[in-house]
Formats: C-alpha cells, sequence, structure tokens
C-alpha cells in the first residue's frame, strides 16, 4: 500500500478494529480530494476506501457516501467547490445514485453524454479552484 499522510500508525480496520472514524473523518476525507483536484484526477470509491485502509464493502461505501455529502456541505459553506463528483464508479467513471440524486439542478439521466458533460464541468471546477492552492 502506498504512503498516506491521512492515515496513522495503528491498525488496518480490515485487522478487526472498526475504523468507523476514518470513514466518518470529513476533514481527513476532504484532503484526500482536494490533493486529488490538486493532481486533476478522479478517484473510485474501491481507491478512496483503500487509501483509508478498507477493503471495499457495499457497507463502508454506503458510510463513505455519508461523508461525502458532509465534505459538500462544508465545502458549500466555505464558498468552494464540490468535492464527491470526484468519487465516481471504477466501471463507468460516473457517481453513484446518491450523488445524482443530491443534485437539484439537474434532471436528466445518470449515465450517457448528458450525465458526462455535467460532471466533467463540476469536477473542472474542483480541479480548477484546487490547483490554485
Amino acid at each position: 500500500m502506498m504512503d498516506n499522510p491521512f492515515l496513522d500508525d495503528g491498525p488496518f480496520p480490515d485487522d478487526g478494529s472498526d475504523g468507523a472514524g476514518r470513514l466518518a473523518d470529513v476533514r481527513g476525507i476532504a484532503a484526500i480530494l482536494q490533493q486529488a483536484a490538486r493532481e486533476g484526477r478522479a478517484m473510485s470509491y474501491s481507491e478512496i476506501l483503500m487509501t483509508l485502509g478498507f477493503r471495499f464493502t457495499r457497507p463502508r461505501m454506503r458510510a463513505l457516501c455519508k461523508t461525502l455529502d458532509a465534505v459538500d456541505t462544508q465545502a458549500g459553506q466555505r464558498g468552494e467547490p464540490a468535492l464527491a463528483c470526484l468519487v465516481v464508479r471504477e466501471g463507468d467513471r460516473l457517481p453513484g445514485q446518491g450523488w445524482w440524486v443530491s443534485r437539484h439542478d439537474y434532471a436528466g439521466a445518470w449515465e450517457g453524454a448528458e450525465a458526462r458533460a455535467y460532471l466533467a464541468q463540476h469536477q473542472q471546477s474542483a480541479f480548477d479552484y484546487w490547483s490554485r492552492r
């Protein structure tokens, strides 16, 4: 596993400890996504979970998604672009259903060219903003 400054020297959650704090760490997950935005790249759900020291499971992904909502809420309160748009499925590189449901300015399909264009705008906003910081 690659070196990760966001993990402490304690045991990985998959060794029997619960690790719930890492999945609920809004500041830590935001920092990971801010770095990804600086690098101009999205991360898969599996990749961000692995960065936090977890193997992918649906319950962990759902817990991560709750934290991503909080990351975006806090970013919006600070006038920053959303970051959850950077977390995508490996297969099609699009966010999951929860991200689309939370979009109040988009009523289109969650797949296809229109969805990709909409997502690209949000991701580019994050890339532009964080590349200057």
